[in-house]
């Protein structure tokens, strides 16, 4: 009981969603206005809740943690139990070593999940995010931030940052939001995912 009670509460707990560095200003708030190039990723995932990965490409890392990389594990796992709709985004360091490693982090992430690689005379988006490497941002679907996931609650073979990403979907923690458009179908299948995921709580909460 106490293990299911303590995944169910452990996001409630974390200071900010798990960064430290992470304020209660930033928090329900929509982030810098950041681009790479001339592509905008916050506003072409707009409506839709955002899952934004600060990761460093790095080969003794890859060969360590395999598993951490593959956010299309868990695309595909969410997208399975009815998660549909959800943005995926890497934003890849912006140091010169990274840069030239960009390619192994696109291809180790996924073919269906985008890699942003910044430009060296740009500002800096990981500063703009007030994030590190390794950390998780995800956004409602009015783009305000909701959860805010370092080290080492990042760790995919964790479920915390699933279950950050089931709570932004499910839950209105920043209030109701005005891009929240459905077809019939789809906003009856997001109230029952509301329904599921809550008995979901229920059932960890009250028992084993």
């Amino acid at each position: 009981m106490w293990r299911s009670l303590g995944l169910a509460l452990a996001l409630c707990l974390l200071p900010w969603g798990g960064a430290e560095s992470q304020g209660q200003s930033s928090f329900c708030k929509q982030p810098p206005a950041w681009s790479i190039r001339d592509q905008n990723p916050m506003l072409n995932s707009s409506g839709s809740v955002t899952v934004v990965a600060l990761l460093q490409a790095n080969y003794s890392f890859f060969c360590i943690f395999p598993k951490y990389f593959r956010l299309e594990d868990l695309r595909v796992k969410l997208e399975k139990e009815g998660f549909l709709n959800i943005s995926y985004v890497v934003v890849n360091h912006q140091g010169l070593s990274s840069q030239l490693k960009y390619m192994y982090l696109k291809n180790k992430v996924s073919e269906h999940i985008p890699v942003y690689q910044q430009e060296e005379n740009q500002t800096d988006v990981w500063t703009l995010l007030n994030g590190k490497k390794d950390d998780f941002l995800i956004y409602d679907r009015c783009g305000r931030l909701v959860y805010h996931l370092g080290l080492p609650y990042s760790f995919l073979t964790f479920p915390y940052v699933e279950e950050a990403i089931k709570r932004a979907y499910c839950e209105e923690k920043c209030g109701n939001c005005s891009l929240t458009v459905f077809y019939f179908s789809q906003l009856f299948s997001l109230g029952e995912k509301r329904k599921s995921f809550k008995r979901y709580l229920n059932k960890l909460v009250f028992h084993d």
